[in-house]
């Protein structure tokens, strides 16, 4: 049975004057997806979750939203809900009444009843009654995440959920969104923090100068053909060295200040080759107690991908 689309774009373009904001689009997002959204400044991130909220809509080609063509502004469908740079917010107003306000407006689609229940989700019960004037940044990310839930929506579109979130918060809001995800609602994140998004989605969308460069599972982004440099930590770093200098496709990363008893080692190998440098470790009596990339694998295809489009731009 094909996978229900929350998304579906193809061949979307929109500017504004002699700027292409995007250029020729395509996007596929599933029901029950944390889908990432990654580029650097000016990609086109903020027009296109504008065209998935329906605050603007596409110049040409075809955009479809929960099976609903998008074919005039504020023509989203019932169902999808999120913010684009930062939520809109009432600062002379408490959580509890900017939520009520936020239902009356929407009407018959909002559960107005629940407006508790999605301060608790959010953590923010504690808070429900303070004047929001004095929120942290953190804070009004939450309410802002709080009014989307309002909607029990099937499609959210978040931008930068984390800012100004600490690591209790940023932990509440993961779980806020993964629970989601697991019962059936499609999420799009857009956000510059790559451990975020490698956290919490499994598939990423990277956009540079309105094109998409990559879109796919973030497995597909290790198994291509991108050397990374790992940091390896070992029970005998000598040994690990004379393995790793022996071993094909396996470079020992001088310049990261390696010596021949530095630990952790620092290689740089695509992944077949690292495999089999760890089967060699273990057959040697040389026990690996740390793998982990210098830079993550998506940041290394962000930043290699976005070069080469500006590049080709």
């Amino acid at each position: 049975m094909e996978e229900l689309r929350a998304i579906r774009a193809r061949g979307v373009t929109k500017s504004f004057g002699d700027v292409v904001a995007l250029d020729g689009i395509d996007l596929d997002v599933t029901q029950g997806q944390l889908h990432g959204l990654v580029g650097p400044n000016g990609a086109g991130k903020t027009t296109l979750l504008g065209l998935l909220l329906g605050l603007a809509v596409a110049d040409s080609g075809r955009l479809e939203i929960l099976g609903t063509p998008v074919e005039r502004a504020l023509d989203a469908p019932d169902g999808v809900a999120g913010f684009v740079d930062g939520p809109a917010l009432y600062p002379s107003l408490t959580p509890r009444q900017n939520l009520a306000a936020l239902a009356a407006l929407r009407g018959h689609g909002a559960r107005t009843a629940g407006i508790d229940d999605v301060l608790a989700e959010v953590g923010l019960t504690d808070v429900a009654d303070d004047r929001t004037r004095g929120f942290s940044l953190g804070m009004r990310q939450r309410l802002g995440l709080a009014a989307a839930l309002l909607t029990r929506p099937r499609l959210l579109v978040l931008d930068e959920p984390s800012n100004g979130l600490d690591p209790a918060g940023k932990k509440h809001v993961h779980g806020v969104l993964g629970r989601l995800a697991a019962d059936g609602t499609a999420v799009v994140l857009s956000s510059h923090n790559m451990d975020d998004l490698e956290a919490l989605c499994s598939e990423v969308t990277i956009l540079a100068a309105g094109r998409v460069v990559f879109s796919g599972p973030l497995s597909k982004l290790a198994t291509e053909n991108r050397e990374l440099d790992y940091r390896l930590l070992t029970s005998d770093p000598r040994a690990a060295r004379r393995l790793a200098d022996e071993a094909p496709g396996i470079e020992v990363v001088e310049d990261a200040g390696v010596g021949q008893d530095a630990e952790p080692l620092v290689v740089r190998a695509l992944v077949p080759a690292l495999d089999q440098l760890v089967v060699r470790l273990v057959e040697a009596g040389v026990a690996p107690r740390e793998l982990t990339p210098v830079v993550s694998p998506l940041e290394a295809a962000f930043l290699a991908l976005t070069e080469r489009q500006e590049a080709a731009g």
